[in-house]
């Protein structure tokens, strides 16, 4: 999905400046809240959404698709990235991804997405739902020893 032209212009100079206001992770979680709606979840009944920002503002979003051979299945923020990358090629830099779940329960990205994550945004900012509420850290935090072969 992506967002409409003075959305990502606003976006894409927020992210130059390195800040983020509020209304960045609010704009991504109502990305990923849309798209969770999308996932193909018949076995664990659990949907995830997912929205990642780039550093030049667009936006991509993403659910899990599952698959009878679990091995199979895809999450929600490989499902994003996936799709960011099939779109603009290898080239792109993650900023933020925002990760929700229908459940309301705590639900950061499992590891294989945490270094996939890292493979395109090793500076990227993650939001998702703590233990204690919404919870942001930074992919180094979630992923301390991940590694990229550039």
């Amino acid at each position: 999905m992506a967002l409409d032209f003075s959305v990502r212009r606003e976006m894409f100079s927020v992210m130059r400046k390195k800040t983020m206001p509020a209304k960045v992770p609010a704009r991504l979680l109502r990305s990923a809240k849309r798209v969770m709606k999308n996932a193909h979840a018949p076995y664990s009944k659990f949907r995830v959404g997912a929205a990642i920002l780039l550093s030049n503002g667009r936006v991509f979003s993403g659910c899990n698709v599952e698959n009878a051979s679990y091995g199979m299945t895809n999450c929600a923020e490989r499902t994003a990235i996936f799709s960011a990358v099939a779109q603009l090629g290898p080239k792109i830099e993650i900023r933020a991804v925002s990760v929700v779940n229908d459940h309301g329960v705590p639900c950061s990205p499992c590891g294989a997405c945490r270094q996939v994550i890292y493979e395109f945004g090793p500076d990227a900012t993650i939001f998702f739902q703590g233990t204690k509420g919404p919870k942001q850290a930074h992919i180094t935090e979630l992923l301390p020893e991940g590694f990229r072969l550039q």
